[in-house]
Formats: structure tokens, sequence, C-alpha cells
């Protein structure tokens, strides 16, 4: 495509993964304080044991946390939508059949996407106290709750996009981007990039959880590139089957 389709294109995919948020976000916003919020609160109680509860120091603060809170729910709610406009941005060019796997890019990514989610929650009181271990003997720490949950939400959001970074990985393998085998022999590098990313993207200062982050990705980003190599056998057994499936468009065949 030339740059101008390019970016029409992207402006189209963007707009359609926004919309599928914001309706999500209306389900959020019923979602967020009868379900959600409780959900995210549960950790925060257990581990102050009846010292206080989490505190909102502004007077419009409940309110700006009922939208944040709407729109991090839509954005879970309506992942299978703007994963799936990120699959028809970065393979544009598949043929009908493969755009078949579109189907299969979904029903992958959105549950991994998910499990990251969960994964994050799972590590969340364990977080929570790693954390609190700074805290002087002789203070006491007054949560302010859009701060506390703001933290929670980034946390939960960077381990869910952590997650679907290999299948991105597959995606554009199957779009003829990036060879599985060029990726293998750059394994040591996609190591510590795992690592990289679990340091820089998790908004905690301890190494545990750098460490729960970094460990399923590899194992994910590995199992990835077992799928890429496949696909390029693949590719190669069409290509073979095919007397002329090495020509270019404008060279002509002997035919």
């Amino acid at each position: 495509m030339p740059l101008r389709e390019h970016l029409d294109e992207l402006r189209k995919r963007l707009f359609r993964a926004a919309l599928g948020v914001v309706v999500g976000a209306a389900a959020g916003w019923w979602l967020w304080p009868n379900l959600v919020l409780p959900g995210l609160e549960a950790p925060f109680d257990a581990f102050s044991e009846g010292r206080g509860g989490l505190n909102f120091a502004g007077a419009i603060s409940p309110l700006d946390l009922q939208v944040k809170g709407a729109l991090w729910v839509g954005l879970i709610v309506s992942s299978p939508v703007w994963i799936y406009q990120l699959w028809a941005f970065v393979t544009p060019g598949l043929t009908r059949k493969e755009r078949a796997y579109a189907v299969g890019f979904v029903a992958v990514g959105a549950p991994l996407f998910v499990a990251g989610v969960a994964l994050a929650y799972f590590i969340l009181p364990t977080t929570l106290a790693l954390i609190q271990q700074f805290t002087p003997d002789d203070a006491f720490n007054f949560v302010d709750a859009p701060s506390y949950l703001s933290f929670v939400m980034r946390l939960l959001l960077a381990f869910g996009v952590a997650f679907l970074l290999p299948v991105l990985l597959v995606a554009l393998n199957f779009a003829g981007l990036v060879p599985g085998r060029a990726i293998l022999k750059q394994w040591r590098i996609v190591v510590f990039l795992c690592f990289v990313f679990s340091a820089v993207f998790t908004p905690t200062p301890d190494a545990l959880t750098m460490i729960v982050m970094a460990c399923p990705l590899i194992v994910l980003f590995f199992l990835a590139i077992g799928v890429c190599l496949w696909n390029d056998r693949r590719r190669a057994r069409r290509a073979g089957e095919s007397e002329f499936a090495n020509l270019s468009d404008d060279e002509a065949s002997p035919l």
C-alpha cells in the first residue's frame, strides 16, 4: 500500500477498536462499582487487616475513578474486537483463506490477554506485601484510592499485553514479515528482551513481579517460535509443489 492508504487503514482500525472500547465501557460503567471495584479492593483489604480502607483525597476523585474504571473494564471486555483490528491492520494483504486465521488469532489472543490479567491479579497480594515492607515501623501508610487502583490497573494491563505479544509475533510470521528461523537464531536476545519488557512495564520495583511476568512470557515466545517454524515448513512445502510458485508477479513463466 502507499503511505496514504496505510494511514487510512490505521485510522479505520483505530476507530473500530475505539468504538469497541466505548461500547465495553458502557457495560463497565455498571460493572466497575458492583463487581470490579470490590474485586480490586479485596487484596488490599486482606493485606490491611482492618487497619483502614482506601481514602479519596479529592471531591471529584470518585467520579474520576468511575470514568477510568469504566474505560479500563471496556478495554478488557472489548479485547476480542481490538485484537482482531490489530490482526487486520498487520496482515492486510493475506488471501481470503489466510484471513480465516484471524479467527484463530482472536481465539488464542483474547484468552491469553485475560490470562495475563488473571496472573497479575493472582500475584497482587504478594506484590503489595513486598512494597509495604518499605514503610517505616513508626509510620502509617494512608493509601490513596486513585493511586492504588491506577497502580493495579496498570499492572494488570501490562501482564495482559505481555501475554499478547507472542501471538502478534505469529501474526507477523503468517504475514510473511518475520521468518521463524531468524527468530530462533536470536533466542538469547528474545529472552533478554522478555526480562527488559517485564522490568519496564511492571509498575513495581521488586524483582519477583518481573520474574513472574518474564518466565511465562519466555515460554509463550518459544511456543510462538515453534508455530512460526511449522508455518515456514508448510509454506516451503506448498511452494515446492508448484513449479512457478517462486516467480514474481511481473516475471514471465516458461508456460
